[in-house]
């Protein structure tokens, strides 16, 4: 989740709290929409290597974040 949180630190200029707020803020959204399993792995894909899926992990909060974002 670090790597997130710095991508956003350094694409938005937010704090490092911020930053970590805003991530934590997006996964629990996504999560609160998927059924409890694949929930689940949301966290064990952004807290892994994510080999194979780290990219579109990626992509899809970086997107997901910048809706957020766009509105505080």
């Amino acid at each position: 989740m670090q790597k997130l949180v710095d991508i956003v630190v350094q694409k938005t200029g937010l704090s490092q709290d911020q930053a970590q707020a805003a991530v934590q803020a997006v996964l629990d959204h996504i999560k609160g929409k998927l059924p409890p399993a694949i929930a689940g792995q949301v966290d064990a894909l952004i807290e892994g290597d994510g080999s194979g899926v780290e990219g579109e992990v990626e992509s899809l909060a970086k997107n997901a974040l910048g809706g957020f974002l766009s509105k505080l």
